[in-house]
């Protein structure tokens, strides 16, 4: 028998029938619109990030800096979001620009584009919320399911997930690496320590770039600058975390354990995929600056699929979801964030933490009502 974790009522082999005909349209109408989309984005990032630093450069004016280091955060955001994540997937190799590609881009964030790739778009995409697989449950230092062992250093998840927020891209660039793996014998300490070079090495050229090069070439401006482009990274920390913790970890985000997954359908996995993430309800500026991983449910469903082309089949999954009798969590971002930290606070406690009203228990892939 294949293995389930869904209603006995539920086709989930012609859910995901229905799920490969959205995503074959959408990928038969790529074309023209979606490139130009692309294209315009990176250019209007990239005039908003030279406008912020040539802003910051007048910085003994307080607009001036305001203004520059907004600019900045945002140009950061979006090149981090809805640029850099995206076009790693893989979303735009259909237009064969090897300026646009997930195999030559790489990206403003601490982690090296090809840890990255590895760590998420693999072991995340592939596992998705599957505890002892999918090590993105927890980023291997929260608990947020009460099926992971409770251990005392949890007690402080509360205040090290708010430095995470501060410094995400220090740590995903750490937690790529995976060195909790190595005294268990499954990651080679040689293979670590190469990567760990990789990670210090673009953490050390990001330093000197924003908190040596740019201060120094403003003269009498250096301090303002320097705090200006630290604010502006943090900003895109705080930013990216939120939005990720919102899409993987609120109520109504179920987990599954391991049985019998090897044995899972192509349906299997996109119901797996559907009821393991969470949306975020907003318009169209805010889902640009989510990198549209507001729209979570189908960016897990079709990671590959231009970032562009979620909202307009967000509607055709929800409908799908309703048909199949299948939940569709969608929240504002005050209630998914709340959600997130309410959840944090309380598995930072021993005991399994009881789920709050709605959120389901981890289920077996064998489960079946």
């Amino acid at each position: 028998m294949p293995a389930t974790f869904h209603s006995a009522s539920v086709d989930t082999e012609e859910f995901g029938r229905e799920l490969d005909k959205i995503r074959d349209e959408v990928l038969a109408s790529l074309g023209e619109r979606d490139a130009a989309y692309i294209r315009n984005l990176i250019a209007v990032q990239r005039k908003l990030e030279l406008g912020g630093r040539a802003l910051l450069f007048a910085s003994w004016l307080p607009p001036a800096w305001a203004a520059g280091t907004a600019a900045l955060a945002v140009a950061k955001i979006l090149e981090n979001m809805e640029i850099g994540h995206n076009v790693l997937h893989g979303q735009w190799d259909w237009m064969r620009d090897p300026k646009i590609h997930s195999a030559t881009w790489e990206w403003d964030m601490a982690s090296p584009a090809d840890q990255w790739k590895h760590s998420h778009n693999f072991v995340h995409h592939t596992w998705t919320n599957v505890l002892g697989k999918d090590r993105d449950i927890g980023f291997s230092a929260m608990r947020i399911s009460p099926e992971q062992p409770w251990h005392p250093i949890y007690l402080a998840q509360p205040f090290y997930n708010a430095l995470l927020a501060l410094f995400f891209e220090y740590g995903i660039a750490i937690y790529d690496v995976e060195l909790e793996r190595i005294p268990s014998g499954k990651k080679d300490p040689k293979e670590a320590l190469t990567q760990l070079r990789a990670v210090l090495a673009k953490i050390r050229r990001q330093i000197v770039k924003d908190y040596v090069a740019f201060p120094l070439l403003a003269g009498p401006a250096f301090l303002p600058v320097l705090l200006g482009n630290l604010t502006a990274n943090m900003a895109r920390n705080v930013w990216g975390h939120t939005i990720i913790f919102c899409g993987h970890f609120p109520e109504g985000a179920e987990v599954f354990t391991e049985d019998r997954l090897e044995s899972e359908t192509r349906g299997e996995w996109y119901l797996r995929q559907l009821l393991g993430s969470c949306n975020i309800d907003g318009g169209r500026l805010f889902h640009i600056m989510s990198g549209n991983l507001s729209h979570q449910i189908e960016h897990h469903l079709f990671p590959d699929l231009p970032s562009n082309r979620y909202a307009e089949i967000a509607p055709r999954v929800r409908a799908l979801c309703e048909r199949f009798g299948l939940p569709y969590t969608s929240g504002s971002l005050a209630r998914q964030a709340g959600s997130v930290w309410r959840r944090v606070l309380r598995l930072a406690l021993p005991g399994p933490g009881r789920p709050a009203a709605g959120e389901p228990p981890a289920r077996t892939l064998e489960a079946a009502a």
